[in-house]
């Protein structure tokens, strides 16, 4: 702990000296002469000045104010500058593609800059007079260094695989970046997942989460033990400053309270991890699902039966429970004009199929047809929970055979009843589509699952609790949505279709959700 207080102790000197030595001597006087207001200019986003006075930071509009001072920037060739920092995985492929087409949507002239290996800049020109206007730089760290970077000014956006950190929240609200846990302040670009991977010639083909978390705990430690060869397993993780070795320690080893195991091989960078994993047959390691590289990708199974991979239906669906949604984190400030118009086409339906076809799981709302889910009833007949009867389980069919199951599920953090941090994407997705009328004249039923755990009856009870709580959510934020348009309906079966085996933490946590139907 000393040592994390230590680190955003010198983030926040860095801070300090950085806007020290950014910022300049300027007055702005309005047109009329009448109002003065002198200080050190901290931004200008080619409409409004960030000025720090004796007033504290003041926003000015620029149409109204006459600029004087050797900080003034020059208003006619104004270039929108913004520096992105984070997770390599989502600044390698990701955002390049996003950036790339958004530069074709709006005929930008585009070329790309390499710095370095872990820096990179991206010039848009104007696609008439190929005048530049607008500068996207990228540094490839980890997510640790992207929220580094922002306390120090450094960046400002980052890219991250995990949530914020309450110190690092603690430390951005100090630093005067606002509240990162607020609405708006992050957002998820996409989805991905955390996957077990080995060589190709290993024989085991599946592992529990249970036994994933006690290999990584030391607990199990010879491939004898989960069906292979009597070899002792190599774990290999990535380093624990980076986004995706902090979410797979948080996500399997936390829940057990246990650290990772002392002989763990650590990697700086994924495709190391990735080689190293895929040259060694009695190695077992954790990578992203869109970074398998050349190794064999493990199922998740339970006692009970069930076994699911990391599919992109199972990844959107959160169905997948080590499903890792990737984060884009803004400070409480505003962006030049032709940032936010970037901002705002990630959430375009068009920016969704880009980020599919460069490997990602996209978060577009898909129907589902009952006659594709066949595995998914057969499994709630053959596991569901004792008290549920063939009554219930008719019952269940009957209203949901009409309907169409959408991909966007919702669900709670653990012992908690606030919704994950996907869930609070999917709320505005499907807001979203309401205010646009996507859902006009439709049915939307929100239908509540639990997990097998005590009564039938009490469990159902809970189930319609969480589905009303979805709907009132969504309800909520669908500010501008005509709701007399759209019938909406709340359901409830309790343990009647489980997702995943109920002996362990993680298989309870994916059966305890809300869906949404539609017809």
């Amino acid at each position: 702990m000393s040592l994390v207080r230590a680190a955003f102790s010198a983030a926040l000197f860095l801070f300090c000296m950085a806007t020290a030595g950014l910022a300049q001597d300027v007055t702005l006087t309005s047109r009329d002469g009448d109002v003065e207001i002198s200080g050190n200019l901290l931004g200008f986003d080619g409409e409004f000045y960030r000025v720090d006075t004796v007033y504290g930071e003041l926003t000015v509009d620029g149409s109204g104010v006459l600029c004087d001072g050797p900080g003034c920037p020059n208003l006619e060739n104004y270039v929108a500058r913004v520096t992105l920092s984070g997770a390599p995985v989502i600044g390698r492929v990701l955002m390049p593609a996003l950036i790339e087409a958004f530069a074709i949507r709006n005929d930008y002239g585009l070329e790309r800059v390499n710095e370095n290996g872990k820096s990179f800049t991206y010039a848009l020109t104007d696609g008439e007079t190929e005048r530049l206007i607008g500068e996207f730089t990228f540094r490839l760290n980890n997510t640790d260094e992207g929220f580094a970077d922002l306390l120090a000014n450094e960046a400002d956006m980052v890219m991250a695989l995990r949530e914020a950190r309450r110190n690092e929240v603690s430390h951005a609200r100090k630093a005067g970046l606002g509240d990162l846990d607020a609405r708006g302040r992050s957002r998820v670009l996409a989805l991905d997942a955390l996957v077990p991977v080995v060589a190709p010639s290993n024989p085991v083909q599946a592992i529990t989460v249970p036994d994933l978390a006690r290999v990584l705990a030391g607990e199990i430690d010879n491939w004898r033990d989960l069906g292979g060869p009597d070899a002792p397993i190599a774990v290999h993780l990535r380093d624990a400053r980076s986004g995706l070795g902090q979410a797979t320690e948080d996500r399997l080893l936390a829940p057990l309270r246990k650290p990772l195991i002392e002989r763990a091989l650590r990697h700086e960078d994924t495709p190391a991890l990735i080689k190293a994993v895929a040259d060694d047959p009695f190695a077992l390691g954790v990578t992203s699902h869109s970074e398998t590289g050349n190794t064999w990708e493990l199922a998740l199974k339970g006692d009970c039966g069930f076994a699911l991979r990391a599919t992109r239906r199972a990844v959107k669906t959160e169905d997948y429970p080590l499903t890792a949604p990737l984060f884009l984190y803004t400070p409480a400030r505003r962006f030049p004009k032709l940032v936010r118009e970037f901002l705002s086409y990630m959430r375009d339906p068009s920016a969704q199929l880009v980020i599919r076809r460069a490997g990602f799981v996209d978060q577009s709302p898909e129907e589902v047809e009952i006659n594709a889910q066949g595995d998914r009833f057969a499994n709630a007949i053959a596991r569901a929970g004792r008290e549920v009867g063939l009554e219930e389980l008719q019952r269940m069919v009957k209203t949901l055979a009409p309907l169409r199951r959408l991909t966007t599920t919702f669900r709670f953090e653990a012992g908690s009843a606030r919704l994950d941090a996907q869930s609070r994407s999917n709320v505005r997705q499907l807001a979203r589509a309401m205010e646009v009328g996507l859902y006009d004249a439709r049915r939307l039923v929100f239908v509540g699952f639990s997990d097998g755990e005590g009564p039938a009856a009490a469990n159902r009870d809970i189930a319609m609790r969480r589905a009303k709580t979805v709907r009132d959510a969504v309800t909520s934020a669908a500010e501008t949505a005509n709701l007399a348009r759209i019938k909406l309906e709340v359901e409830a079966f309790g343990e009647a279709m489980p997702m995943a085996c109920d002996d362990s933490a993680w298989g309870r946590q994916v059966n305890r959700r809300v869906e949404v139907w539609v017809r």
